[in-house]
């Protein structure tokens, strides 16, 4: 199941180990093969020289503890018919009379291939040149191993026919080195790494290594799995953790318990239509220049009806902390700064509503004043009641503007609005889109001729939620001279400003508050009869809250609709209807390829995060593509 929306279920084993009793190991590492099966996992690695233990020291070069090896290993061969689990192990392999650090992967009765360690440590605690040879002098790439020809070598791929995943291995200090083995093997399509190690605790290297194992599947844009040898190690000189990890390019990252006696073990499903879909637009991922010397072993991995284990965030686009948050505001801030110092520290302009999005580009606004020293009253502010503003967001907006001591003016659109609908011929009474847009273009036009009068400059306020849903008046609020709010999705938009708000007192904090608990709407139509806001934008485009996930992973990571829909139905069970979600997303699609010609002319304005609807930046599309494969694809759900 989990294989048509792109994910491998991988897993790390730290294996309890007898040192130099092969049997008691390969006893354990059935057992741990076994349990991971059972929970569905398709490739597991267990660290390096899991049959015999890495402290063996000399005993490596006893030729009863090597035969005892080569008959564990052909026990674990056999053992293989009887599971779905690719499993990897260490084991010492004699190659034309030397002894190489070897990573064996079984499978389906059969060793698809062994990858030897690269990099050979001889340094410090380490003392593995007494034993072992590198990779890099292997004169052979295949060797007759338990009764077949096996493909040997350091830049092998192991590649599944029936899926799109390739793996390779890294041995422990293969991952140290600047020219790791899986930067070549991940150039050459590998997009899953196995890291079978042995690295021992010292003071402050557990953080080293976690930031190794996360910058390199970062650097080669694939899953790195990690699994390194355990407590059972000898602890004559040095202690190992049993620590193991599974970290992601997208950040994603997990790891185990550590300082563990028993055996462990780690899941993760591991979205490989992503690490794909990140590959193919990082153009600059596969410019490095190498030799094609490879080496294909094959497999195909079993049909699987794995439920998904990995949850998903409601809101992506989130920073997760105050600094993330600050940073955010910060890059807003500085981009809007320098655009004002380089026009001569210019003023801003920027219409006020009592809605969201205008009051964080209103306090971005005067956090330029701060950093570029000028006077609070640069910032124009001017709030324009029409026809279908409420007291609540008035009042709100005309207590923002003089709490922070901004250049408050009030300017009404009404007068000019009917004259305008009596030049058009339109009938009073009459809601329509005419009605509304005339109103969004009357406001633009009195923040342009405001800023022509000031030498200033009209920041703009609408998100990027707005921009992908097309929810703008086409050269009304769709216009300004700088946006700071377009790459800000309206789920974030609050949480920026409740962190505001939480840095405030007084009468500024309580205005934040209402405007955060105030319904979103662009306040175009009259209000009811009790003087209400009536115009909820969210009746017609659906929760923001669904439509920035699915912006965000059809984006990002240019996730199919079945996919999101899978995705949202999982994360949003206990928030909305199966239905519910299909509706919006439908309204989506539509919005979202159909508003493409107001996105191919924003403003300039400042991008963010890791996902925009620029045309210079991130979103190249044409106005007049079509909807209607992807319509067919809903339908299908």
């Amino acid at each position: 199941m989990l294989k048509e929306y792109g994910y491998v279920r991988v897993g790390a084993a730290v294996n309890e180990i007898h040192l130099c009793d092969v049997d008691y190991n390969v006893t354990e590492i059935i057992r741990l093969v076994k349990e991971a099966d059972s929970k569905g996992v398709e490739i597991l690695t267990f660290p390096e020289l899991s049959i015999v233990g890495y402290t063996a020291q000399d005993m490596f070069l006893n030729s009863d503890l090597y035969n005892g090896c080569i008959k564990g290993l052909n026990a674990l061969k056999e053992f293989s018919k009887e599971t779905k689990t690719i499993f990897i192990v260490g084991s010492p392999i004699k190659i034309n009379n030397s002894l190489y650090n070897c990573a064996i992967s079984f499978y389906n009765g059969h060793i698809i291939g062994i990858t030897p360690k690269t990099y050979i440590p001889n340094y410090n605690e380490f003392y593995e040149a007494r034993y072992f040879k590198s990779a890099n002098e292997l004169k052979t790439n295949s060797i007759s191993l338990l009764g077949e020809d096996v493909l040997v070598s350091n830049r092998l791929l192991y590649k599944c026919d029936n899926y799109d995943i390739t793996y390779a291995i890294d041995v422990c200090e293969d991952l140290w080195m600047a020219n790791a083995p899986s930067n070549f093997t991940s150039l050459m399509g590998a997009n899953i790494i196995f890291n079978l190690s042995s690295s021992n605790e010292t003071v402050g290297k557990v953080s080293y290594r976690r930031n190794l194992v996360r910058m390199q599947a970062s650097k080669t844009l694939a899953a790195y799995i990690y699994a390194s040898s355990g407590l059972s190690e000898s602890t004559s000189d040095i202690l190992f953790s049993g620590h193991a990890m599974i970290a992601e390019p997208d950040g994603t990252f997990i790891e185990n318990e550590r300082f563990k006696f028993e055996s462990s073990l780690i899941i993760q499903d591991i979205d490989v239509a992503k690490i794909t879909s990140d590959r193919l637009k990082e153009r600059s991922y596969e410019t490095v220049g190498f030799d094609n010397e490879i080496n294909l072993a094959h497999f195909s991995l079993v049909k699987r009806n794995n439920e998904l284990l990995r949850e998903y965030t409601k809101k992506p686009f989130l920073a997760h902390t105050k600094e993330g948050l600050e940073e955010i505001l910060n890059i807003q801030a500085y981009a809007l700064a320098k655009r004002v110092k380089h026009l001569g520290n210019s003023k801003m302009v920027i219409g006020i509503s009592g809605g969201a999005d205008s009051t964080l580009a209103f306090l971005v606004c005067m956090k330029v004043t701060k950093i570029l020293n000028l006077q609070k009253t640069n910032v124009i502010a001017i709030t324009m009641p029409g026809f279908g503003t409420s007291g609540r967001t008035y009042n709100n907006s005309v207590t923002l503007i003089k709490a922070y001591g901004a250049d408050f003016r009030e300017i009404s659109i009404k007068d000019a609005c009917i004259q305008h609908f009596k030049d058009i011929n339109h009938k009073d009474g009459v809601y329509d889109i005419t009605y509304e847009n005339v109103q969004a273009r009357e406001r633009t036009q009195i923040l342009f001729d405001v800023a022509n009068q000031e030498n200033g400059i009209v920041v703009g306020t609408g998100d990027m939620s707005e921009l992908a849903l097309g929810w703008a008046t086409y050269n009304g609020d769709h216009m300004s001279n700088y946006g700071v709010n377009c790459s800000i999705p309206k789920t974030l938009v609050t949480t920026l400003i409740a962190h505001i708000r939480d840095q405030e007192d007084g009468v500024i904090k309580e205005t934040l508050t209402d405007i955060l608990n105030t319904p979103i709407s662009p306040e175009l139509l009259p209000l009811d009869s009790d003087g209400n806001i009536a115009q909820a934008t969210e009746k017609s485009v659906g929760p923001y809250i669904l439509n920035d996930f699915f912006l965000y992973h059809f984006l990002r990571y240019g996730a199919s609709l079945k996919k999101i829909y899978f995705l949202a139905c999982r994360t949003f069970k206990d928030d909305y209807k199966d239905e519910e979600i299909k509706a919006t997303l439908k309204v989506f699609v539509r919005r979202f390829f159909t508003q493409q010609f107001k996105r191919n002319c924003v403003p300039d304005g400042i991008k963010v995060g890791s996902v925009a609807v620029s045309p210079r930046g991130d979103l190249r599309m044409s106005s007049d593509t079509f909807n209607n494969m992807y319509l067919k694809e809903l339908e299908k759900l």
